[in-house]
């Protein structure tokens, strides 16, 4: 029996084969994960709609794999290899009921779906799903008019199905790898992640004219209001990080200069003056650097923006980021200030036209408006913009906009308009 790679998302059609959690020779159930793939930095683990036992595996990981390809053989229970006749006959059921599999991917059958009970108000044929997922559903035993979908429209997608799994599918190993600075004297493949980020780094240095904006900030009274607050948030189970601040502080700034909230449409030699505003989050992923995205964040509250960062960073550390939570962002933060580092010159998150990276926050003796000398803590913020789209000038106008609402932070817990 041939296993073919299943729809994986809304407008993906390729991936790449991550790591196997199967081998040959390995027995099998529904919903046990097989394989785990990676589509534009998000890495999700593909269950099995099948019980069985591996007889081959036809990709090896570091390889680039289609929906449809056949990437496994197995054999269902009692149809194990036998010799002479009933060997041809097994092989034969097989491709015929592989055949039939395969058509699944592309066409729901109704008397399939009506097989498995359903309740009486909802049908299955008015859920937002693709024929595969639909297929792997079934085989799951999941009713996917139980399910709310995290797709576009509420579509139902393949990671949606592998939250469902039972608890009896054996455990994931952990998630969150420990940090590899790698070995002297070997060779690392360049694959997966690190592909990824290479390809893309490469195209926006290529395409884009950096240049650099570097100015300080006092963020002394930033501190002392995160301070007071992040207590009492903790409670609620809010964690409060400065990267929120600064999030609150970008989107401000960005409908102050719209500019910044852009895209270069090289192909109609038009910019593109974005009026959402989904700002992206660099994260240190054990596999290397994700950016997820908080969408609309103009229309969200600090506390909702300190949910949703702490929610997707901790998704991205465990390799759990789901494809729409990396797509759409119109203008990325980076923050090294965790790890060190007062300066950087952040490469901008291509087709973006700019890019904040924060670094960490010291104290300085500073001169205040009478002229005397007072502790103060300052935070350096470098800003790298597309030179096609944004002068030095307004990159500059954008910099003092975003110090000026850092500067005011009381002003960030306001009601968003």
């Amino acid at each position: 029996m041939d296993f073919r790679v299943p729809e994986l998302g809304e407008g993906v059609y390729e991936a790449e084969l991550v790591d196997w959690r199967v081998k040959p020779g390995d027995t099998v159930k529904r919903g046990q994960y097989l394989m785990e793939v990676l589509t534009d930095k998000a890495t999700m683990e593909v269950p099995s709609p099948f019980a069985g036992t591996i007889a081959e595996l036809k990709a090896q990981p570091g390889q680039p794999i289609k929906i449809g390809d056949v990437v496994l053989t197995y054999h269902e229970p009692g149809q194990e290899t036998k010799p002479g006749k009933a060997e041809v006959a097994v092989a034969s059921n097989g491709g015929r009921k592989a055949a039939a599999e395969a058509a699944t991917l592309t066409t729901v059958r109704p008397a399939a779906l009506e097989s498995r009970p359903q309740t009486p108000s909802v049908t299955p044929l008015r859920v937002a799903a693709s024929p595969s997922v639909r297929h792997l559903a079934r085989k799951l035993g999941i009713d996917l008019t139980r399910l709310r979908g995290s797709g576009p429209q509420g579509r139902i997608l393949l990671d949606d199905l592998a939250g469902q799994v039972s608890a009896g599918t054996p455990a994931k190993p952990p998630a969150v790898k420990p940090v590899d600075y790698g070995t002297p004297g070997t060779r690392v493949r360049l694959a997966g992640i690190r592909r990824k980020i290479a390809e893309h780094m490469v195209h926006s240095k290529r395409t884009i004219p950096h240049y650099s904006y570097i100015d300080e900030c006092d963020v002394t009274d930033l501190l002392r209001l995160r301070e007071q607050l992040k207590e009492p948030l903790a409670k609620q189970g809010v964690k409060l990080t400065y990267l929120a601040f600064f999030v609150k502080a970008v989107t401000l700034a960005l409908k102050e200069v719209p500019i910044v909230n852009a895209t270069l449409d090289e192909s109609s030699g038009e910019i593109v003056l974005h009026d959402r505003y989904h700002v992206g989050i660099a994260v240190a992923a054990p596999g290397g650097l994700v950016v997820p995205v908080v969408h609309d964040a103009d229309q969200k509250d600090l506390v909702t923006l300190a949910r949703d960062i702490e929610r997707l960073s901790s998704a991205a550390r465990e390799g759990k980021s789901k494809l729409e939570d990396l797509r759409g962002g119109t203008f990325t933060v980076t923050s090294i200030g965790n790890v060190g580092g007062l300066i950087s010159t952040p490469v901008i998150n291509h087709p973006e036209v700019g890019i904040l990276g924060v670094g960490k926050i010291v104290k300085r003796p500073v001169f205040d408006a009478a002229g005397n000398v007072k502790p103060a803590d300052l935070v350096y913020l470098s800003l790298s913009f597309d030179h096609r789209v944004v002068d030095g000038a307004v990159g500059a106008a954008f910099g003092n906009a975003v110090i000026r609402q850092l500067q005011s932070p009381a002003a960030l817990l306001l009601p968003t308009a």
